[in-house]
């Protein structure tokens, strides 16, 4: 049983001692930000005081004496704090039982959570116009939205990652135009594309393509390239083209002229965005009979809820607006509030030096991924896309980023997971094989460096939830660093293949860092990165 499950039994029948009836359903526990305060926290006495009729103290001050008398396994004391919240002090006894189950359970069963069972995510990231090269934000959102979407998944989650292929519209148009010109020998149009991608390009183009045709081929190509490169794939590509020739505009225009949800005016025709929280109506169709972008983008997300339940677009930060009037929008056919969800994401500033570079020319004004993967690798560029908050702006100092120290979080991350691989490797060589757990004894890890490593790994489950309840893959990396800087103090203060270390100890350590390769594996997994086994 998770200790969680034995602490909230033991409040359970101290509420009921306390005379509380009904007893809730739901008893919260949270970690302390602060150790001294203990190793879990309860606020049920302040949840429930109000209801029976109590004081907050007085009912956390009954509950605590109750604990003492019978404490829940693992206890070692029970105390109070503040307006009433009951903290729970815990043997380390407790540790040991979760690096047995880490154990059992292995990279496939550990920090797995059923909270999304029965529920499916339509997750759309990048979705750049099929016109270029992608640029380091792109970069960005594909490491944020393919981790996002391994969260689901662990979380119990059915995933539809997606991506939207913008080729329909006068940017196709002007793109082929460019290509077609600088094959030619000319510039391109003054509002086409100058960068020096299209003159690379324009070179591949054979004589006789389609130059919009081809042109959406190869730019497509180069974006699935670099993404594969950052160990990003997409379950579905839709394509407005194709959105449009089905006549999906035509059939959402006319569910929402059923429901009165759509109506003319102007000459022009309308929805009626501002019933659902907008701050004004929208144009659907233009006075000259042409769809705004708006229609065929209401008729893509009203198809992908034949792909999720909740329908989640990662966007850029020029999107801000965009967010109310398409939730409108979904409203008005039907789709339950709530179940559509814009997450924002920033742009990315590159420093070398403390002065903001280029990588490259090719593409105009603009940093490609492609230059920041070949100079720092896949791995490397998604994680250190990930150290931070996707609603945040973020900046890379590329000195660091190249950097095999300590400094480079990636490298240390890594790091770690190679020095638990070499343990095994180094075990092997001297004849030193674990012996089978039943038969270790764990409570020998006492030392603060291996309680630290052993809470590090209690803590995963908990991240990986939070992590996906509020969007937060930058979370996860957080715990893996964190993790790795609790490996590498224990690796540092408790020697496990010396000579002159008891057998017993050794086999307890041994299992310790067999865990730790559970639980870095897990994490970097969920960060898509690779877990090396040598450095």
């Amino acid at each position: 049983m998770d200790v969680r499950d034995q602490l909230r039994s033991g409040l359970r029948g101290a509420l009921v001692a306390a005379g509380v009836d009904p007893v809730p359903a739901e008893l919260g526990l949270e970690r302390p930000a602060n150790p001294e305060h203990g190793d879990w926290s309860s606020n049920v006495a302040l949840a429930t005081a109000k209801a029976a009729g109590r004081n907050p103290r007085e009912l956390g001050q009954q509950l605590v004496e109750h604990l003492r008398a019978d404490p829940p396994p693992h206890v070692s004391s029970v105390d109070l704090a503040g307006p009433g919240f009951v903290n729970f002090h815990l043997h380390d006894s407790w540790l040991h039982e979760v690096l047995r189950d880490i154990v059992d359970q292995g990279t496939a069963g550990f920090a797995v959570s059923s909270r999304g069972a029965g529920s499916s995510v339509n997750l759309e990231y990048v979705s750049a116009n099929p016109t270029g090269p992608l640029h380091a934000g792109h970069a960005r959102w594909a490491a944020y939205g393919d981790s996002l979407a391994r969260l689901f998944t662990r979380c119990g989650y059915a995933v539809q990652r997606e991506f939207y292929v913008n080729d329909r519209g006068v940017q196709t148009q002007l793109f082929g135009a460019s290509l077609a010109a600088r094959a030619a020998g000319e510039e391109p149009p003054e509002d086409g594309y100058h960068g020096e991608y299209v003159s690379e390009w324009a070179k591949e183009m054979p004589a006789e393509a389609d130059p919009v045709a081809w042109g959406l081929e190869r730019a497509h190509a180069d974006q699935v390239e670099v993404m594969r490169s950052m160990n990003v794939e997409f379950d579905h590509w839709a394509s407005e083209k194709r959105l449009v020739a089905s006549g999906a505009m035509e059939s959402v225009l006319a569910a929402l002229r059923r429901t009165g949800h759509a109506f003319d005016a102007d000459g022009a025709t309308w929805l009626r965005t501002t019933e659902f929280g907008d701050d004004k109506d929208r144009v659907l169709v233009k006075s000259d009979g042409e769809p705004t972008y708006f229609l065929p983008d209401i008729a893509y997300h009203h198809e992908k809820y034949e792909r999720g339940d909740l329908v989640v677009d990662i966007l850029g930060a020029d999107h801000h607006g965009y967010v109310t009037r398409m939730s409108a929008a979904m409203q008005a056919l039907g789709h339950p509030a709530g179940s559509y969800e814009v997450l924002i994401g920033q742009n990315v500033t590159l420093v070398r030096d403390g002065q903001e570079v280029r990588l490259s020319r090719r593409a105009g004004n603009i940093v490609l991924a492609r230059d920041l993967v070949e100079l720092a690798g896949g791995d490397v560029a998604r994680l250190t896309f990930l150290l931070q908050s996707i609603d945040t702006t973020q900046t890379i100092d590329l000195d660091v980023l190249v950097a095999e120290s300590s400094e480079n979080p990636v490298y240390y991350v890594q790091y770690a997971n190679a020095r638990v691989h070499s343990l095994a490797r180094r075990a092997g060589e001297q004849g030193r094989a674990r012996r089978p757990l039943v038969d270790v004894d764990l409570s020998l890890l006492t030392h603060p460096r291996e309680v630290a490593l052993a809470r590090s790994l209690s803590e995963l489950p908990d991240v990986v939830e939070r992590a996906m309840e509020h969007r937060a893959p930058h979370q996860v990396t957080m715990w893996a660093r964190e993790c790795a800087a609790a490996l590498h103090g224990f690796w540092h203060d408790c020697p496990i293949l010396r000579d002159d270390i008891d057998e017993p100890l050794r086999q307890a350590r041994m299992w310790l860092v067999e865990a730790t390769r559970i639980g870095l594996g897990v994490g970097l997994g969920l960060l898509g990165v690779s877990a090396p086994e040598s450095m």
